[in-house]
C-alpha cells in the first residue's frame, strides 16, 4: 500500500524520488537552511510534503539549470521558498537517477607501466627470486676530495631523507632524547643490512 501524498518520508524515499543519493540531500540540507525536515529520536529525518517540494525546486536550479549553490541561495532569498518549491516535480513523479549518482563518472585508475631497465630487485627473502632482476650499470663515482685518511665516498656526504636522520648526521653531540629517536631508526636498517650481507655471502 502507497503512502498518503501527505505523510512524512524518510531519507532514503526522498532520494528515490529525486533521483540522488541520500548524502546529496544532507549536503544540501548544510547549505540551504530553509531545508528543516522533522528529526526525530537518533537523528532520524523525516521530510513533509513542503520539505520534498522544496528540496525538488532546488535540484532542479542545480542540476537541471545548471546555477551554483551560491545562486540558488540568492534565489531564495530573493524570490522565496514557495517560488522555487513550484519549481518541483510532483510528489507522485519519480524522477530519473542523476547521470553523477551513476558509478560510470569513476575514472579508472591504472599506474603508469614503469620501464623494466628501471626497476632493482629489493628482494631480501632467502627464497630464490622467480625471475632474474635486469642488470643496472652503476653511475660512475663522484670524485672525492683528497683527505688525510681514505674513506668510503658514502660517509662524506648527509643523507637526503631529511628529518631526524639530517638531524643526527649534523650534530656532534647526542642527548637520550635524540637517541631514542634514532634507535629504532638503526635497528631497522641494521636488519636489513645484516639481510643484505647474508644474501651476497651465501
Amino acid at each position: 500500500m502507497s503512502k498518503s501524498p501527505d505523510a512524512f518520508r524518510t531519507i532514503s524515499e526522498v532520494a528515490d524520488w529525486l533521483g540522488v543519493q541520500a548524502h546529496v540531500l544532507r549536503f544540501w540540507e548544510s547549505r540551504f537552511n530553509q531545508v528543516k525536515p522533522v528529526k526525530r529520536a537518533g537523528g532520524r529525518r523525516y521530510y513533509r510534503p513542503n520539505d520534498m517540494r522544496l528540496l525538488g525546486g532546488i535540484k532542479k536550479l542545480l542540476h537541471e539549470d545548471g546555477i551554483t549553490i551560491k545562486g540558488v541561495q540568492r534565489i531564495l532569498r530573493e524570490q522565496g521558498v514557495a517560488h522555487v518549491s513550484a519549481l518541483s516535480q510532483g510528489l507522485d513523479e519519480v524522477a530519473k537517477p542523476d547521470a553523477t549518482a551513476n558509478d560510470s563518472v569513476v575514472v579508472p585508475f591504472s599506474s603508469k607501466p614503469v620501464e623494466t631497465s628501471e626497476q632493482i630487485n629489493l628482494n631480501l627473502d632467502d627464497a630464490a627470486p622467480a625471475a632474474e632482476a635486469p642488470k643496472v650499470e652503476p653511475a660512475a663515482p663522484k670524485p672525492q676530495p683528497v683527505a688525510a685518511k681514505p674513506t668510503p665516498e658514502f660517509l662524506d656526504e648527509a643523507p637526503l631523507l631529511g628529518g631526524i636522520a639530517t638531524q643526527a648526521w649534523n650534530r656532534t653531540d647526542f642527548d637520550d632524547d635524540l637517541l631514542k629517536q634514532i634507535a629504532p631508526v638503526a635497528k631497522d636498517l641494521r636488519a636489513v643490512l645484516n639481510r643484505i650481507e647474508n644474501r651476497t655471502a651465501g
